[in-house]
């Protein structure tokens, strides 16, 4: 660039990305500019953010986002964020509290003037992907598949996410309840059981008769069903029935991708999220799914994560360069023009 034009004001703009998810909450301040945004520095609260009768607990979200806000904002030194993006596990479904409250309460706290709130796929979508059309599957506690051809016409295409309870199919949570459902069949002696699984149940939460008192009052029975899901991987090697879980997780995964990505020969898949650290337990099963379910489709590793995907996306609002399908639910965009004035973080 000529050293006589004035510098791209992005380059300047700092930004603020934030993945809750149902292992807690990161949140990232990046600077943005011509290239992306890459994080300048990090926390993560390990509280998963409440859900109540009326969605997502608004809240209980600021309550973790605004000091964290703050205490990133006086470590780079930004007087406030030209861009916020919230990515929420359940924001397309359960995020109307968080759509009302957030941009007035962003605006009030930190000058925010354009704020992406959007659910965890696609946040997680735009971290492995970027901008570019295809098929990304997270896989992390729950599990939900997200695709797009960039057009105005398709939209979003997705697939799954409808939590622990009603799907979620072939995610942790999954992996983790199927795992101990056969713990419980070999304590009964019923078929189906895995007296390793068992072992492993035992192990890790005790007797297992009080297992069911512990677990479902727990709000974040999500995360606790999930943390079991290391251990089916653990013993699939010489275990049959836990063999049998990962592989039908993996089908599931796979049908998910096949469900939402854009028709074509030249097709790109990614998957990203925490699941994935299961390793070849569950990665090889889910290879030869995906040849079966998408042939030909290229598969891609994912270049970022969710809370990446977030501080992209803001970066991209903050300079006017967001490409992606505007959704009501899964992605709105807000444009704060007047409001509150800004006070300095901090």
């Amino acid at each position: 660039m000529d050293s006589a034009e004035s510098p791209d004001p992005a380059a300047e703009t700092f930004v603020l990305g934030v993945d809750s998810g149902g292992s807690g909450l990161r949140i990232a301040v990046a600077r943005a500019g011509a290239d992306g945004a890459r994080p300048a520095a990090t926390i993560t609260s390990r509280e998963p953010v409440r859900t109540g009768p009326a969605g997502i607990d608004a809240d209980h979200l600021l309550d973790q986002l605004l000091p964290a806000g703050e205490e990133l904002a006086r470590e780079v030194g930004a007087d406030r964020f030209g861009a916020v993006c919230v990515g929420a596990a359940g924001m397309g479904i359960l995020g109307d509290e968080l759509r009302a409250r957030l941009p007035d309460a962003l605006a009030a706290a930190f000058g925010v003037r354009r704020l992406a709130l959007a659910t965890d796929a696609v946040t997680a979508y735009v971290g492995a992907l970027g901008q570019r059309p295809g098929a990304v599957v997270a896989a992390g506690t729950g599990l939900v598949a997200l695709g797009t051809d960039l057009t105005p016409a398709g939209g979003w295409r997705r697939a799954d996410g409808w939590g622990h309870l009603l799907g979620d199919c072939g995610g942790g949570a999954w992996i983790g309840r199927a795992g101990l459902e056969a713990a419980m069949r070999a304590h009964d002696g019923r078929p189906g059981g895995s007296p390793a699984l068992l072992a492993r149940a035992r192990a890790e939460f005790g007797p297992v008769g009080g297992l069911p008192g512990a677990l479902y009052p727990r709000p974040d029975r999500p995360a606790v069903l999930a943390s079991f899901a290391p251990e089916v991987a653990r013993c699939a090697a010489g275990d049959a029935v836990a063999a049998g879980i990962l592989a039908d997780a993996a089908r599931h995964i796979a049908d998910a991708a096949a469900a939402v990505c854009p028709p074509g020969p030249d097709a790109t898949v990614a998957l990203t999220g925490g699941l994935l650290h299961l390793g070849t337990p569950l990665l090889s099963p889910l290879h030869e799914a995906l040849a079966e379910r998408l042939p030909g489709a290229r598969l891609e590793p994912a270049a970022g994560s969710p809370l990446d995907g977030a501080l992209a996306l803001a970066a991209a609002l903050a300079a006017d360069r967001l490409a992606l399908p505007v959704d009501g639910k899964l992605l709105q965009i807000t444009g704060h023009v007047t409001g509150p004035s800004p006070r300095r973080a901090g």
